[in-house]
């Protein structure tokens, strides 16, 4: 009895060191496996302006959430977008290439849908991250190539996609379509709703029911939305790339009614547009429709961080935030001097000063990125590129041609020394290029009509761009000009004609 009862001991005994070993070597193994890269969520909005969230400065647009992410990163305070346009500030984000050496240079339309595409040659960010076990995602508006071109995303890095190819396509926020990779999905009962178009003939313009044939049933950005958090949810196990270039607050003005008390109640004494003068659809209280679709905004990102918290996913994740350029010039529909959407920046959305393409830009990275800082460190959207390859551990994969800077050194050590430069140029809005060094900045307009004046500004002391003072300082002025010159590279498909000579006859 005793012999079989030790030796059923015996057996126990090894049974239970089998069974620890089961248990306890996996867990060793998986102590040993490298980290998992972090996850990288770069979140772009369309024509969100400087001054257009409560971190920035904003006092009539609620928006919670976007604050709450700046409270826990760092806020970039001179930060450019790649352009004063969609398609162009994609361009350079896309490639780390700024305007004078990018590929697309302007909006242009490649009918019957898309825009000029970027050729096979590009390297794109989705590609580099692909190369390093990245799954890569975009939900949103794409802008770099039309349907089966070498633009279109799948063949520029890009996984997944799902929303608008085309920026005109984007104009409606109710289509009846959007593409799902590269097939079309249909939207629940949604007509064709226009981006632009006026009220019908003899319509009430005091009578909110003449406004409601621009109003849809399938919202396209909450069908995006839901894309992207499922993108996140399938691909937590593995490192992914989701680029959300949204569409919000991009006009027209488009919002479910149910987002409009929230402001209609506060008795901003909105005036109806019409477009009597043209434009994108009418909107009965275009004011609270403006407002309530930075707040769906607000709304999203704040979503994405809580999905990334559900899944234990924050610690492990870069999520990046900015627009692509500045607030429209359309006035009539986004009343820009009532939200005071640029502050005391001079112009607008396609304009090289400041309120162009001076725009918000909010890094969170628990354990790398201190919260609740802020820093005036002069950054572009070039420097995208190389700063995602540098935090994931792939600082030897950029590319040579690129004129981004890492901004590691700042994200992580909250300093880092001054680029020597930022470059911009558009050949749109009448011909335009600039140069910042520093503190001095010199810009010159009209250059579609032969114009090589420079303008000077000093933005320390005058970041409003209100005194030209190229006569103080014709040394800085001809040094920029040279700086100018360096870094324009002539394009046949977008050419400044001051510097490029006429258009060439073909």
């Amino acid at each position: 009895m005793l012999a079989h009862f030790q030796a059923h001991k015996s057996i126990r005994l090894l049974f239970a060191m089998f069974a620890f070993t089961c248990v306890v070597l996996p867990s060793l193994a998986q102590a040993e496996l490298p980290p998992k890269k972090p996850n990288v969520v770069l979140i772009i909005a369309d024509d969100l302006g400087y001054r257009e969230l409560g971190c920035y400065g904003q006092k009539l647009i609620r928006t919670p959430r976007i604050d709450e992410l700046a409270s826990q990163g760092v806020k970039l305070t001179q930060h450019y977008s790649g352009n004063a346009v969609c398609a162009p500030s994609r361009c350079v984000l896309m490639t780390g290439k700024h305007p004078g050496h990018a590929f697309v240079r302007d909006n242009k339309s490649t009918p019957p849908e898309g825009q000029q595409p970027i050729p096979a040659s590009e390297v794109t960010l989705a590609e580099l991250l692909q190369e390093q076990g990245y799954v890569t995602g975009a939900f949103g508006k794409w802008g770099l190539g039309g349907p089966d071109s070498s633009g279109e995303p799948l063949r520029q890095g890009i996984n997944r996609f799902f929303g608008y190819n085309c920026q005109a396509h984007a104009h409606s926020y109710y289509p009846s379509y959007l593409w799902d990779n590269d097939k079309h999905i249909l939207l629940n009962n949604n007509p064709e709703i226009p981006g632009h178009g006026g009220l019908k003939e003899g319509a009430d313009p005091s009578d909110p029911r003449s406004y409601d044939m621009y109003k849809g049933t399938d919202y396209a950005p909450n069908r995006i939305h839901q894309a992207a958090l499922e993108f996140i949810k399938q691909n937590q196990e593995r490192p992914f790339f989701l680029f959300y270039p949204s569409v919000i607050p991009h006009v027209a003005l488009h919002v479910p009614d149910e987002e409009l008390k929230q402001y209609t109640d506060l008795g901003w004494n909105d005036p109806p547009f019409t477009r009597a003068k043209g434009g994108y659809t009418p909107h009965f209280t275009p004011r609270a429709a403006y407002a309530a679709m930075i707040s769906h905004l607000d709304s999203d990102v704040g979503d994405v961080v809580d999905l990334l918290d559900e899944l234990k996913l924050s610690d492990n994740t870069i999520v990046i935030f900015s627009s692509d350029n500045g607030t429209t010039h359309l006035d009539e529909e986004v009343d820009f001097d009532f939200f005071e959407s640029v502050g005391e920046l001079r112009g607008l959305k396609g304009s090289l000063y400041e309120g162009g393409v001076r725009v918000p830009a909010i890094v969170k990275w628990p354990g790398h990125v201190k919260p609740d800082t802020t820093s005036d460190f002069v950054s572009g959207f070039e420097d995208w590129l190389p700063t995602i390859l540098d935090a994931v551990g792939a600082a030897k994969n950029i590319p040579k041609d690129v004129d981004g800077v890492s901004l590691v050194p700042l994200l992580f050590h909250g300093e880092q020394q001054q680029r020597p430069f930022l470059y911009r140029e558009f050949a749109g809005y009448g011909g335009q290029q600039s140069v910042r060094e520093g503190n001095w900045k010199a810009i010159r307009q009209g250059m579609a009509r032969g114009n090589l004046k420079t303008e000077l500004y000093d933005l320390k002391a005058d970041v409003s761009e209100s005194k030209d003072v190229a006569a103080d300082h014709p040394d800085v002025v001809t040094h920029l000009e040279e700086l100018m010159a360096q870094q324009h590279v002539p394009s046949e498909l977008f050419p400044i004609r001051a510097l490029d000579g006429p258009p060439k006859k073909k």
